[in-house]
Parts: structure tokens; C-alpha cells; sequence
């Protein structure tokens, strides 16, 4: 993360937890408008809504004029869900995942394949277990190259 991301990060987790969600991601880019500060939200029980984000980013107007952590420099906010294609990285991220299916790619072949599709079961520090229609296979962190909730077409 930026230092503005890492500074807002900080402000905002404790406000968006107050209103019942978490704050998963910050982000600090510049776009062809100008500068986005974007936050990612996530709600255990229930998919998060428009009205959510709205809420919380109206929550969060005031800590951040007062906090100003780009020194003046004018920007958008933006609150949004995960999203369905939303990288898995973090503990956090497989925690949420655990007993949902999930799309790996690897960067090098595990079983003579690349690419795997199975219900996340466990993960630790070092490797992820899921349960492919045909086994259980453990994977190592290092060799994910990515992990996604698997879209069912």
C-alpha cells in the first residue's frame, strides 16, 4: 500500500468496523481524472449493498477532510464490495473463502496440471487444501500464482 493508503487504512478500519463491516483493502492510484482513494468492504452475513458503501463513505467524509491525507491534493472516494473476481491473498481473504470453491492457477505444475477447481477445506502460512471433484490436493502458497472464487457460468 501507498503511505496515504496505509495513513487512511489506519483512520478508517475502526469506522467501518463500527458500522458492521470490514475494511479489507485501501487503494491510492492515479487515474486519468486525477487521484481515486478506494475502499473495499465486507459484510460476513450478506452481500454488500449500494446504500452500504454509501453509508460508509458518508461516514467517513469528515475523519478524512480532518486527517487530509494527500496534503490538499483533491481526489474521489470510492467504496465498493470485493467483487466476485477479487484476488484471494491474504489469511483474511482465505478465511473468507473457507468451504466456498475456488479457480487456482499455478506457476508451476502440481499432478502433471496447472490449473485447479476445488472447495477451499484449510490453509496455513504455507500452503492452501482443496477438494477437487476427484481428490484432495495441497497446494503451496509460494506456487499460487492466482486464487479466485470460481464463477459457475
Amino acid at each position: 500500500m501507498s503511505k496515504v493508503a496505509d495513513l487512511v487504512f489506519e483512520v478508517a478500519k475502526p469506522i467501518v468496523e463500527k458500522l458492521g463491516f470490514e475494511l479489507v483493502e485501501v487503494s491510492y492510484n492515479k487515474t486519468r481524472d486525477g487521484k481515486d482513494l478506494s475502499l473495499s468492504i465486507y459484510h460476513k452475513d450478506r452481500p454488500v449493498t449500494i446504500e452500504d458503501c454509501e453509508l460508509v463513505s458518508k461516514t467517513l467524509d469528515a475523519p478524512l477532510d480532518e486527517l487530509n491525507p494527500t496534503n490538499d491534493e483533491s481526489y474521489t472516494l470510492s467504496v465498493g464490495s470485493l467483487g466476485l473476481d477479487r484476488e484471494i491473498k491474504t489469511d483474511a481473504d482465505f478465511n473468507r473463502s473457507l468451504g466456498k470453491e475456488l479457480e487456482i492457477s499455478l506457476y508451476q505444475m502440481l499432478n502433471k496440471s496447472k490449473n485447479y477447481v476445488g472447495v477451499l477445506e484449510s490453509f496455513d502460512e504455507d500452503s492452501i487444501t482443496i477438494k477437487t471433484n476427484k481428490e484432495k490436493v495441497i497446494i503451496a502458497r509460494d506456487n499460487i500464482a492466482s486464487a479466485k472464487l470460481y464463477i459457475k457460468i
